[in-house]
């Protein structure tokens, strides 16, 4: 028989030039390579397998989609919030006599005659409405057949209410009773006829009444809109004005609610403008990139999770060890988490903007909600790209050490914080504003601590109770000195450390986890061509890749 050949005698499997590795120690090096890959950056990875940084170009177009989305629908929002506030402060200076800007918490009444005067007021002012007023708007009548009229005026009061201060004595039934009148404005004529007083036989029972309303509703539309390229709205106002007294303290105090909704215009037209085809295409455009965003970063989740359960069997099996919880949560991509949110957040949103410009939606807060966190989203995400870099990748491996000792020291301050928020709304809140619900006593304590309003808060504090205003001086006094110059201080110096061990962690030597030891043993470089793989395994963007097989008889020359 003839010898073998130098080319078969070095890829054979029996001993000859070169030598060949066990299968279990190529599984354990091909294993190695494949957890190395998986970690590089997205240039170590063009470098290694010739493949584009295909979701970092993704991730960039999609910021500028995004935020010239968020742009786009910022603006037509802010025409329609204005549109609206502007109607809101017109509505009070018609219908609410003597109204101030400015003047909603004082706004009131103290006398029968000032109520009955403001109240049938605002109704002569609404049936006045065609003559006066300068903006163009109609009334919404009541249903044919309905007993519901154009406005209706009503008043609350218990059922049975008889209180006797003279002798400290009072007899009252709790059930409340409503009793309405409805007014309809007259039909347009030529002239117009003498507007119907029956309103004001309407008599209020002041000794047991809670509150008296007035609503209606006006029809207007919002032309502005087509500054921005688009269809006017039909808006539909219901106006509320409200005297309430329901404390019986003598002071009735008036103030009016508008909510809007807004529909379709049925016959809209506008020469030469009013064409939304664009923006339906840049919001389709949107949606098909956040689409095959999410794709491509859930996949890329899924491939972390099969590739860590395959390295805990492989490392149970070969060492008889079980991965620690920390390095399996290595594999969790928390950046591809965020993204896949933000992704469904802007779909969403996007879906929603597409109802509203086509004026099957008003949901213009949930929209905003959805489309402002989903761009906060996509910003905050780029960090992950900054991180491959040591010089940019402070700020989070900072708060990733920091984090958890902030977290057991927040939970430490917020026992003491709540402590004096409790404190505060019951002892304060009778002699002090800033005290009365506790809320605000939260919100003016974390002003406190951020040293605004110290002096206004300590000279709002009345002196009716001398022991009062004394408590306060000490609840005040302790509060501040503690916060700021102790909660505070401990509070910058614990993320002061955490700067200063990442800061000697560069300069010396960095601990190594077990997993990033175990992956340092693979001395292939992103250039050594290894890391390539056979054009015949199947790969695609909407399926994990399957890992080739290792051929029985290939060589690792290095």
């Amino acid at each position: 028989m003839a010898a073998p050949s130098e080319t078969e005698r070095l890829l054979g499997r029996g001993p000859g030039y070169g030598t060949t590795e066990s299968p279990a120690a190529a599984e354990e090096e091909e294993l190695r390579r494949r957890l190395k890959y998986f970690f590089m950056s997205p240039c170590d990875k063009y470098r290694a397998r010739g493949r584009r940084p295909v979701k970092l170009g993704l991730q960039l177009a999609k910021i500028l989609l995004v935020t010239v989305q968020l742009i786009l629908f910022g603006l037509s929002n802010q025409m329609v919030v204005t549109f609206k506030e502007e109607n809101t402060i017109a509505f009070k200076h018609l219908f609410l006599k003597d109204y101030v800007d400015g003047a909603d918490d004082s706004y009131a009444v103290y006398t029968q005659r000032s109520l009955y005067d403001r109240m049938f007021y605002a109704v002569e002012k609404y049936l006045a409405i065609p003559n006066e007023t300068i903006g163009r708007y109609a009334y919404v009548r009541g249903e044919s057949g309905g007993n519901r009229s154009a406005l209706m005026l009503c008043q609350q009061y218990y059922r049975k209410g008889r209180i006797d201060p003279a002798n400290d004595t009072f007899n009252i039934d709790p059930k409340i009773v409503t009793d309405c009148l409805g007014v309809d404005p007259e039909d347009p004529q030529l002239l117009p006829p003498e507007l119907d007083r029956s309103y004001k036989n309407f008599t209020l029972k002041f000794h047991k009444l809670i509150n008296v309303t007035i609503q209606f509703q006006l029809k207007a539309i919002n032309i502005q809109t087509i500054i921005n390229n688009e269809i006017p709205d039909c808006y539909t106002f219901t106006i509320t004005i409200t005297f309430d007294n329901k404390a019986h303290s003598g002071r009735v105090k008036i103030h009016l609610d508008n909510r809007a909704d807004i529909k379709e215009c049925k016959d809209p037209s506008v020469f030469g403008r009013g064409d939304n085809s664009f923006r339906l295409f840049f919001d389709v455009v949107v949606i098909l990139v956040c689409s095959l965003s999410f794709i491509l970063c859930a996949r890329s989740i899924i491939r972390g999770l099969m590739l860590q359960h395959e390295f805990s069997r492989f490392f149970w099996r070969r060492y008889n060890q079980s991965v620690c919880l920390s390095d399996r949560m290595e594999f969790l991509n928390g950046w591809y988490i965020l993204l896949v949110i933000s992704d469904v957040l802007t779909v969403l949103g996007t879906i929603m903007k597409i109802g509203i410009e086509s004026k099957n939606f008003a949901s213009y807060d949930v929209c905003s909600i959805l489309l402002g966190t989903s761009t906060l989203l996509v910003w905050v995400g780029v960090i992950r790209y900054l991180t491959f870099f040591q010089k940019y990748n402070i700020l989070i491996v900072t708060l990733r050490v920091a984090l958890p000792n902030v977290i057991r020291f927040c939970c430490c301050v917020a026992v003491i914080y709540l402590g004096y928020c409790f404190c505060g709304w019951i002892v304060l809140g009778p002699y002090h504003v800033k005290f009365r619900s506790l809320s605000m006593v939260s919100e003016c304590l974390f002003s406190l601590i951020n040293g605004d309003d110290m002096f206004v808060t300590f000279a709002e504090m009345q002196q009716n109770s001398y022991l009062v205003w004394l408590f306060s001086q000490i609840y005040l006094y302790t509060f501040i000195s503690l916060f700021i110059y102790m909660v505070l201080s401990l509070f910058i110096a614990l993320i002061t450390g955490s700067y200063e061990t990442i800061k000697h962690q560069c300069e010396g030597e960095t601990p190594v986890s077990q997993l990033h030891a175990y992956i340092a043993q693979c001395k292939d470089s992103p250039k050594s061509g290894k890391y390539r793989r056979d054009s015949a395994s199947s790969c695609s963007v909407f399926c994990c890749c399957e890992r080739a097989p290792l051929q029985d008889n290939a060589l690792l020359v290095n």
